[in-house]
């Protein structure tokens, strides 16, 4: 007789259950299992570039938000400088989008402290890039909070900037949204004209061009008087297009449309319009397996890191491009079908490749162990509906592209050879992995398999929503074991893909990181991690 099993409590504790000592550092997730805390500024993080407005398996959107708010108001009143921060690191192009940016940008407004109406002045512009922006800031901003004083004054700055083509390009491209047009928030804001072309725009705005002039009154606004010649003679989209270099925005609503009209709309399209309108153009005949020109250009375009990075381009956009081209139009919003042109698909897997932020392989080991559970396959992140699996999948795949050392496996309640190798596509990638949806969730069973097989691994990254709950021990009680028995210096790297509180890193371990997914920059934090840089 011996107290083995009462010292083995100690190394081995069911995940439904807290760790013995740790009680205080640990929280019971939806699922049930005991995790960690993951703290105010890694939750404000995972809020801003996971965002809260799509439901997921263990939790609804409106639960998710009134988190996100919660967290929101803690962090702000203890740093609203650094909350200032976060916002403008996560709406630079590394958020799913920039809806929960100018969300956070509303409560930032809101702070108490003097501090936070400053940083809120001072990044405003940085954050509401764009009218579309502008909409929905006003359109969060009436519901949460009012026009305030300190909202009026960034209102106004923002509608009588100095650069009146700029200003007018926004105001042409998005007329309204959320409820809102350009003529209600100039009455809102009460904008004066500071020169005579802010003048001629703000009658445009709220009373139109009766009598359209004989010529633009300026370059300023020659995109708005072609826009307003193409509504009078909607038969001369060529002219109005080429000569007024209008958008597809501007020109689709007012002119008669045709393969040549779309040809000169391609010819100047923005990085993002262009990915946005791959099947019409497809479907329209612009492009064709026989016309390389346009097809070099898309991939001129779309294979370019800087214009993927100018672009503000997400490797999500770039993913939801792919799986809507695939499709040939059955996903998405589109009413059109096309026949997907195989090169243009191929250009769509190496921009998806290209817009992840990667170094020069580290010759380090790397172990990719992706969450195949249920609740990755349920969670869907965007209207076409990618899962946490899919996205997941691509991550780990674009870090394990980047380097020549590295295995990739699933895992659930157990540890699964996905046969995914760098050589696959993003889109075979992804069908391995979705053919291995299974069980529960259970983190420790990479530990295990490599402990089994004494795998060397110089960094484990995990792909998950971090809701472990069905293992017999805590992941980092297995860590503990690995480290014993296999590699003691092996860093370990959870990239949460879920708005959870929760964090399967313990505090205490120093070679552990919890890193918020969606983050086009993980896979070259992870290699930095991986040498020592960070």
């Amino acid at each position: 007789m011996n107290y083995k099993f009462f010292a083995q409590n100690k190394t081995r504790t069911p995940q439904n259950q807290p760790i013995p000592g740790r009680e205080k550092e640990m929280t019971q997730g939806r699922s049930g299992g005991y995790m960690f805390k993951a703290g105010l500024w890694q939750n404000l993080r995972r809020c801003l570039l996971i965002g809260t407005a799509q439901s997921t398996y263990y939790a609804g959107k409106q639960e998710l938000t009134n988190e996100f708010a919660n967290v929101l108001e803690q962090a702000i009143a203890e740093n609203p400088e650094r909350v200032a921060a976060e916002i403008v690191y996560a709406s630079d192009g590394r958020a799913i989008n920039n809806s929960a940016p100018i969300f956070a940008l509303v409560l930032l407004s809101m702070g108490e402290a003097p501090e936070a109406k400053q940083a809120f002045q001072k990044i405003f512009p940085k954050v509401v890039r764009t009218a579309s922006h502008f909409y929905e800031w006003l359109n969060y901003t009436k519901s949460v909070r009012g026009f305030g004083k300190i909202v009026r004054e960034v209102g106004q700055r923002w509608l009588a900037r100095e650069n009146v083509k700029e200003l007018a390009y926004q105001l042409l491209k998005y007329q309204q949204r959320q409820g809102f047009s350009h003529r209600d928030a100039l009455r809102l804001f009460h904008v004066k004209p500071s020169t005579e072309e802010h003048n001629q725009l703000f009658q445009w705005v709220t009373q139109g061009w009766e009598k359209l002039p004989k010529t633009a009154p300026s370059e300023a606004l020659s995109q708005i008087w072609w826009y307003e010649w193409l509504k009078r003679h909607p038969e001369q989209a060529h002219e109005a297009i080429a000569k007024g270099r209008l958008t597809h925005e501007m020109a689709a609503p007012v002119g008669k449309m045709d393969k040549q009209a779309w040809q000169l709309l391609f010819n100047d399209m923005p990085i993002g319009a262009m990915l946005r309108n791959l099947g019409s153009l497809t479907e329209l005949g612009v492009f064709r397996s026989d016309h390389r020109k346009n097809l070099d250009k898309v991939e001129r375009v779309l294979n370019s890191r800087d214009h993927l990075r100018k672009g503000r381009i997400h490797p999500i956009d770039v993913l939801k491009a792919l799986k809507t081209y695939q499709s040939g139009g059955k996903l998405g919003r589109s009413q059109k079908t096309w026949e997907p042109i195989p090169r243009i698909v191929d250009i769509l897997e190496k921009a998806l490749e290209l817009s992840f932020d990667v170094l020069q392989p580290t010759g380090k080991v790397f172990l990719h162990a992706i969450d195949v559970s249920g609740s990755m396959s349920y969670y869907s992140v965007s209207s076409i509906g990618l899962t946490c699996c899919e996205i997941a999948t691509t991550m780990a795949l674009a870090t394990a592209k980047a380097e020549k050392n590295y295995v990739i496996r699933g895992f659930a309640e157990s540890f699964r050879d996905l046969n995914i190798s760098a050589q696959d596509s993003f889109s075979s990638a992804i069908a391995k992995a979705n053919n291995q949806n299974f069980g529960g969730t259970d983190a420790a069973v990479a530990y295990d398999w490599m402990i089994k097989h004494k795998f060397k691994a110089d960094v484990v990254c995990f792909w998950t929503d971090c809701e472990s709950w069905a293992g017999r021990r805590h992941p980092s009680q297995a860590l503990a074991e690995y480290r014993r028995k296999v590699n003691p210096n092996v860093k370990a790297v959870y990239v949460t893909l879920a708005p959870y509180q929760i964090s399967l890193v313990d505090p205490q371990d120093p070679l552990s990181w919890d890193m918020a997914g969606f983050d086009p920059s993980a896979p070259r934090l992870i290699q930095m991690l991986a040498t020592g840089e960070l």
